[in-house]
């Protein structure tokens, strides 16, 4: 099978190599490797049996490269059910993780994530769950809020 190098730019292999100093996902990181091996020269079949990919799915890559540049390479939006914590109710998050639990009702001095997403909950009319609380806090590294078996009071024995 012959080299795919004709269809490339001449540029081709400085951009790709920068592409993969910058990029930090690893799936995005291993195609614009493949990738790379082909526009250097190499059979499409030889760099797909190096980085483990069929030799459709490089093909893809490397015509989306041809085509679109190192954008071709990065993942398009996939369908699916939409977000539910959407950038103002993440920005009213981080506004009530700021505020008294008390204040809004709680028996606790710390919020828990199923605290914040009822309140949350009632002040934006959205349905939001614990678990979409906790990953919104998980994404900003926010340490304000106390595990749920933390907040739960015990008795003196």
């Amino acid at each position: 099978m012959r080299p795919l190098s004709s269809h490339f730019v001449h540029d081709a292999l400085p951009t790709l190599d920068a592409f993969i100093k910058q990029t930090k996902k690893a799936r995005v990181f291993r195609r614009a490797q493949a990738v790379r091996e082909v526009v250097a020269g190499h059979t499409v079949k030889a760099a797909s049996e190096t980085f483990h990919f069929t030799n459709s799915a490089l093909r893809k890559w490397v015509k989306r490269f041809a085509r679109e540049g190192t954008h071709g390479l990065v993942d398009r939006p996939r369908s699916g059910r939409p977000a539910t914590m959407t950038s103002p109710i993440a920005t009213q998050l981080h506004q009530l993780v700021d505020q008294d639990p008390l204040q809004h009702g709680s028996i606790q001095s710390q919020w828990s994530c199923r605290e914040l997403a009822s309140v949350l909950s009632q002040q934006s009319g959205v349905s939001i769950g614990r678990e979409s609380v906790r990953l919104a806090l998980k994404k900003t590294r926010s340490a304000t809020v106390a595990p749920l078996a933390a907040s739960i009071p015990t008795r003196p024995i």
